[in-house]
């Protein structure tokens, strides 16, 4: 059984959270931990001989140190680059979040020291008409890591995400800030103070960014002791 599962968000979508969570991964083996990652649904993704396949969940697939099969990493794969619930409509599947939670619990069941979930979008974002993805990391009842991109506004997305979290009766664990683009955001230093003065929990490091790097250089970037903590 996972020894420690930790859900992964974001402030909004595009901001880095699988390359930060492929980073964990990597950070984690690098301390001879055994790891585990998933992404219980995706949008966009590319078909190919063996079935529809998305890049992110691959990067995870590919960090994990336990051999899994893909349909386990990404059990809910969709095609088209939209919303999830929107493209789930599209292919008249219906998403549900006892699905996702079922999916996750049976990944918890395998053996390992750290499983990470990376969730879709932001904290809010939507599974079908009643459900947000909000509710899965809820009836897992697990903490949670925010990866925040560092781009103007980011300190109010930040903060809104982080109040979410909380007042969904979840611990946010630790956040992780990335340079999501290559031009560094004005007063940066100046906002990342701020944001470890703010947040509720420490920050696990700052990803810079470079052009053409994996997520096992990113790792040296990373303190993820915390998450091992207790």
């Amino acid at each position: 059984m996972a020894k420690k599962t930790f859900f992964v968000t974001g402030t909004d979508t595009g901001v880095g959270k699988t390359m930060v969570s492929a980073a964990i991964l990597e950070a984690a083996k690098s301390a001879g931990k055994r790891t585990l990652g998933m992404k219980p649904i995706a949008s966009g993704c590319e078909s190919t001989p063996a079935g529809l396949r998305n890049d992110d969940a691959l990067i995870l697939q590919h960090a994990a140190t336990e051999s899994l099969t893909y349909e386990l990493v990404n059990p809910v794969a969709l095609e088209p680059a939209i919303a999830p619930h929107v493209a789930a409509a599209q292919a008249g599947r219906v998403v549900s979040v006892d699905r996702l939670v079922g999916f996750c619990r049976g990944m918890q069941m395998r053996p390992a020291d750290l499983l990470l979930i990376e969730g879709a979008g932001g904290w809010r974002v939507p599974l079908n008409d009643r459900e947000t993805y909000a509710a899965v990391p809820r009836a897992l009842d697990v903490p949670v890591i925010m990866v925040v991109a560092l781009k103007l506004g980011c300190i109010n997305h930040a903060l809104l995400t982080a109040e979410a979290i909380r007042n969904d009766g979840l611990t946010l664990a630790g956040w992780v800030a990335n340079r999501a683009e290559a031009d560094a955001m004005s007063c940066e230093q100046e906002t990342l103070n701020y944001l470890m003065e703010q947040l509720p929990a420490r920050c696990l490091g700052v990803l810079p960014w470079i052009e053409g790097v994996g997520p096992e250089t990113l790792s040296n970037h990373l303190d993820i002791d915390l998450l091992f903590e207790n």
